[in-house]
């Protein structure tokens, strides 16, 4: 038990010492960037579908989802599957009947067949329509009634006011040492250029939300430590920790 506990104890002063590393924490955010004109994120499937995240994300996630072991999570913007799949397989892996609940405005037919005929579809619920709509939250609540622990995951429109919406709608969902995951916060720190066709930039984008929704509440916490421990991540300050119920 000793050697455990040195082991973590020296695992927390390297993520501290990481995050104090100014030059690193630059070159992480410049790398980040270059790497984003690739189209990095794209590259990397779970399960056979693609993830469209960022490697670092996933390990972090997994982490999280290990050690919350949720029997919900919820996640706003499916995209091609990935990781409606990973969430699914993390939940296999823990066992239980956990489910995920994906939300997306357009969830294309090939994309849908895609998930239906996945191994992992078992475990995962769809719902078409804006995740910030009435319907889509009110089934999100009755699913998360008499549940344990609740994730959940923010990864769809990342205007300032949508982001903020569902921060309103679903962080009362999310059980306490459990997380809500504000994705694309990156957003803020990105040359304008980088979104030239999108409705989202400086100034208005998840960080901006995220940083007006901790205002009004007390429930939620950065986890400084997770993405420090990353140093590479699109949600910087975007991991939120729930402090109670």
């Amino acid at each position: 038990m000793a050697l455990r506990d040195n082991f973590e104890e020296e695992k927390r002063e390297n993520i501290r010492r990481l995050g104090l590393d100014h030059r690193l924490l630059t070159a992480s955010r410049k790398w980040l960037a270059d790497s984003s004109v690739h189209r990095y994120s794209y590259n990397f499937t779970w399960l056979g579908l693609p993830i469209i995240q960022f490697p670092q994300d996933i390990l972090a996630l997994q982490e999280i989802v290990w050690r919350i072991k949720p029997d919900l999570i919820i996640e706003t913007g499916i995209a091609r599957g990935g990781s409606l799949v990973f969430y699914a397989s993390m939940l296999e892996l823990l066992g239980g009947d956990g489910q995920v609940l994906g939300i997306d405005i357009d969830i294309r037919e090939h994309n849908r067949r895609a998930i239906e005929s996945h191994p992992l579809s078992k475990r995962i619920k769809m719902i078409q329509g804006s995740s910030v709509d009435e319907k889509a939250a009110q089934a999100a609540r009755d699913l998360a009634q008499g549940k344990r622990a609740v994730l959940v995951a923010l990864d769809s429109n990342h205007t300032h006011a949508h982001v903020l919406r569902e921060l309103n709608l679903y962080s009362p969902l999310v059980t306490k040492d459990s997380y809500i995951v504000v994705f694309d916060t990156v957003i803020e720190d990105m040359p304008d250029s980088f979104f030239p066709d999108k409705p989202w930039g400086k100034g208005n984008n998840p960080l901006t939300a995220v940083r007006e929704f901790l205002k009004s509440t007390d429930r939620f916490v950065i986890d400084k430590e997770i993405e420090n421990k990353l140093l590479i991540t699109v949600a910087p300050d975007g991991y939120l920790r729930c402090l109670k119920r």
